[in-house]
């Protein structure tokens, strides 16, 4: 089936871009490790269009971003493992958010396609495509064409998780168990540690895996599931009895963002090095104990 052609009726070079790369993978010459990294939400390149529907600023508009975030964790392609990275922006397009986790309400028309019941997250405004950014501040100006939610899957969400998908089943292939990390940053007004580290309640990864993390980096302050216990990415792929763990890494931005401008603090490149050499150790994980037996074994302690 063909894509939908693009909805914008504006010269879009932006959007001309993400077209064409939606997305970048960085891999190792040879990939050593059976981990996988993503950075879902660090997508710094706003298509033209968005910003002439949007009410906001561009300033505004980026306030959803995990920005940087890619950088923060780059050093792990050197380590030996591979990174997805989307360079759309959340507020465009939320990968870890399920395909059908949209808002009817805010478009001019009926949508063709599978809409879940709404739940509160979508309530919200922070479904697939999300009605708000981080502080709660309306996006569009107006109702969106229905056209624009296909445009959006077909060309954003759907390519970036047939890739991600891929790396795991690569990965899996090769050393017979996956770990992906998928990467993020959250607000610091929300009064949270350095890192909030979610395993989903135990259930997208295996007890030895999220220990191991923790004790990794143990040199930064850290909780587990509060207030973050995982996205849609961690449901996709957290199987494992299926050999497939996964976790998501929140980094508090104060650490390293100046939230308001959203700008790189000066302690950027150290904050950068204090991960790298977390990262490091938490690779050093014996890929080899984590078969099914040790899974329900640690499950059942």
């Amino acid at each position: 089936m063909a894509l939908p052609p693009e909805p914008a009726p504006i010269a879009d070079s932006a959007l001309a871009l993400l077209l064409a790369e939606p997305f970048r993978i960085t891999r190792p010459a040879r990939q050593t490790l059976p981990f996988i990294f993503a950075s879902p939400h660090s997508g710094r390149l706003y298509p033209h269009g968005l910003i002439a529907a949007s009410a906001l600023s561009p300033l505004m508009l980026r306030r959803s971003e995990d920005a940087f975030v890619d950088e923060l964790f780059s050093s792990v392609t050197a380590l030996g493992a591979p990174m997805i990275s989307a360079r759309f922006p959340r507020a465009y397009c939320d990968v870890n958010r399920a395909q059908s986790e949209l808002d009817a309400g805010m478009f001019a028309g009926p949508l063709n396609m599978v809409v879940d019941a709404p739940s509160p997250r979508v309530q919200a405004g922070l479904g697939v495509i999300p009605r708000i950014v981080r502080d709660g501040a309306e996006i569009y100006r107006r109702k969106l064409a229905p056209a624009e939610a296909e445009f959006r899957l077909a060309h954003f969400w759907r390519p970036y998780h047939a890739a991600l998908d891929l790396l795991v089943e690569e990965t899996l292939a090769r050393f017979g168990v996956a770990v992906l990390v998928d990467c993020h940053s959250m607000p610091s007004a929300l009064s949270v540690p350095d890192i909030v580290l979610g395993d989903r309640y135990g259930a997208s990864a295996a007890p030895m895996v999220t220990q191991w993390t923790e004790a990794a980096f143990s040199g930064f302050s850290m909780a587990r599931n509060a207030p973050y216990a995982g996205g849609y990415t961690t449901v996709r792929h957290g199987r494992p009895d299926r050999r497939c763990h996964a976790l998501q890494a929140e980094v508090n931005r104060a650490l390293y963002l100046e939230e308001d401008t959203i700008q790189r603090k000066p302690a950027f490149e150290t904050v950068r090095a204090r991960l790298g050499q977390a990262l490091a150790q938490l690779v050093r994980l014996d890929a080899s104990a984590l078969d099914t037996r040790a899974t329900l074994s640690q499950a059942a302690e």
